[in-house]
């Protein structure tokens, strides 16, 4: 777990690459270094030391005669298999890393070998002698890549700030909008104008820093599994055994929710060895609604675990939100990814790496806007002739939402149950390209959550908040196999509501934990903003502020909300967060 860094073209020279490394020191505090391959592109690296921590892995890590080079950031979990094949094949390998493996299976099978990769990863992979560099990032997106590209150079970084500062890069006030709906800037960009993402599962090999080619990295559908529970099972006890795996010390983000609680139950059954958890814990006042403390000290009773509950309150909130903010390199309008900051600030004490069950809910319909458009395309003529009547009752503004969100095209219809309000539609050309229209209409709902919600947010959130500490994240659910697997299953009972890890949680004699009443990882807003305090105050004022400071560049749906907060903190506290996270961040970014 690292970052990495390439500057190639007009500015390459080691005082910039430094400027890029710096800022992302956090990423990699174990070791860094920097090389200029040849005249006219530096590349670093930032490493984060977890498979074989000694000298001989670090990076960048050359071919033994000198002609090629890696530089990479993530975990390739099937790297044994890929060894033993390389050893097969003759090739002499002088550590137990991942990263040699890599560097030969790349020197070996060029971008073709990318889809035998098991991981997470973005990578650069430099051929001295042809001069050309190849660059890809892992299917799901769990490691950050981004890019600054003119006919003169090519900028490349794990974190898109150091990019910004490079170029002088201005705020984009166009993704706003995009943020006020959808939590994130849209697919594809940040909020630097000139610094995009790299899109997840794609690669390049670069010739002229000036010009690159978009490949999707092909993934071949295994026909081992069959679909059913007891493959779902298999697959995910493998996952475990392979992404629990660390030379350093490892543990658990546990909510004592469906995902993260069946993760530990699978690695305690097949090891018998108890691992580090944290788990928020709110004021006891709140425990009633936010329980996850409540049901981890449960779960405890059931299974051994090493239980950190991590406090948060309006004081441990305002204590750490500086420094919080300093870490973030860009905002998410998500208040999960500060507790999962302050849990990695505690985590970092013992841990270097955290597990967690991101991807469960996007793969397998966990969320309830899987189940209301489930319903809306068992119904769709119904739901279409009712929703205007229905949008007109008074069955609150969640309800509302859902009925004026109907519309002919399911597509349409999904892109607004995902948004925090119901978007303009001239902002659905910038996603409906995601949808892909060979899958059933449920499977394209799941799978445009995947690639939206979570990479630009849990993602995201997971590696920003854990790296701010140096501390790797892992998503088991996110496995290639699994992955795989899902697009093997047509029977759309199987899609929704998680059943085969609430079915494997009862088989355990964890049932009340598939019953849990799924509530999102938060902090207590609602409750905090309707107590009229001080810290609902400080809110308040930072977001009229900001509306006052920006008036003329926020879009009026926005400008509405800023100008009085207090009047819409029942229906829209969620987005009075995110803006008082954005206010607060676009202070930090002026000189």
């Amino acid at each position: 777990m690292c970052g990495i860094h390439l500057i190639w073209g007009k500015g390459a020279n080691e005082e910039s690459l430094s400027t890029l490394m710096k800022d992302a020191q956090h990423r990699g505090p174990d070791q860094d270094a920097r090389v200029s391959p040849w005249p006219g592109i530096w590349i670093g690296v930032n490493r984060l030391k977890i498979l074989h921590p000694g000298p001989e892995a670090d990076q960048p890590f050359w071919s033994t005669e000198g002609n090629h080079l890696l530089v990479w950031n993530g975990e390739i979990y099937n790297f044994l298999d890929l060894r033993n094949l390389l050893l097969k094949m003759g090739i002499d390998l002088f550590t137990q890393s991942d990263t040699e493996v890599l560097m030969h299976w790349l020197k070996t099978f060029g971008s073709a070998g990318l889809e035998k990769l098991e991981g997470m990863f973005s990578l650069f992979f430099v051929d001295l002698t042809s001069q050309n560099v190849l660059v890809a990032r892992d299917p799901n997106g769990e490691k950050p890549l981004y890019y600054h590209q003119t006919p003169e150079s090519l900028i490349l970084s794990s974190e898109s700030r150091g990019i910004a500062k490079l170029i002088q890069s201005d705020f984009d006030f166009k993704e706003v909008e995009y943020f006020h709906y959808f939590r994130t800037p849209q697919p594809g960009k940040t909020f630097f104008k000139g610094v995009k993402e790299w899109k997840a599962g794609r690669f390049s090999l670069i010739r002229d820093q000036s010009a690159f080619r978009w490949d999707d990295i092909f993934t071949k559908v295994s026909k081992e599994k069959e679909p059913s529970h007891s493959g779902f099972l298999e697959l995910l006890k493998d996952s475990v055994l392979n992404q629990f795996h660390a030379d350093v010390p490892i543990g658990m983000l546990l909510s004592g929710g469906a995902d993260s609680t069946l993760l530990y139950s699978l690695w305690y059954e097949e090891t018998g060895v108890t691992l580090p958890a944290f788990t928020i814990q709110h004021d006891a006042q709140y425990q009633r609604k936010y329980s996850d403390a409540k049901a981890v000290d449960k779960l405890g009773k059931k299974l051994p675990l090493e239980a950190n509950f991590v406090p948060v309150n309006q004081q441990i909130f305002k204590e750490n939100w500086q420094e919080y903010l300093k870490n973030l390199d860009y905002p998410v309008g998500d208040s999960a990814s500060f507790l999962t900051w302050l849990i990695g600030k505690e985590a970092k004490k013992s841990v270097k790496v955290l597990v967690s069950g991101a991807g469960a809910d996007e793969l397998w319909g966990g969320y309830r806007r899987h189940q209301a458009f489930q319903s809306y395309l068992n119904n769709k003529d119904l739901s279409l002739a009712i929703a205007p009547l229905l949008a007109k009752l008074p069955f609150g503004r969640s309800w509302k939402k859902t009925f004026e969100g109907i519309q002919q095209d399911p597509q349409l219809t999904f892109w607004n149950f995902s948004a925090l309000e119901n978007p303009p539609q001239d902002l659905f050309m910038d996603y409906e390209r995601i949808f892909r229209s060979n899958l059933s209409s449920l499977k394209q709902a799941l799978d445009f959550d995947r690639q939206v919600y979570l990479v630009q947010d849990v993602l995201k959130i997971q590696d920003n908040a854990l790296m701010a500490h140096g501390v790797e994240g892992r998503s088991p659910y996110l496995d290639s196999n699994m992955l795989q697997f899902w697009k093997q299953v047509q029977k759309e009972e199987y899609l929704l509501g998680k059943k085969w890890i609430r079915k494997s949680l009862r088989e355990r004699e964890l049932g009340w934990v598939a019953d849990r009443k799924k509530l999102g990882f938060g902090l207590p807003l609602l409750e905090w903003f309707s107590r009229k305090d001080d810290f609902s105050n400080w809110v308040f004022s930072t977001v009229k502020d900001f509306s006052k400071t920006y008036q003329k560049e926020l879009p009026p749906a926005t400008l509405a909300l800023c100008q009085q907060p207090e009047n819409h903190v029942k229906s829209h506290f969620l987005s009075i967060y995110n803006f008082f996270l954005l206010a607060e961040w676009l202070k930090l970014q002026k000189p």
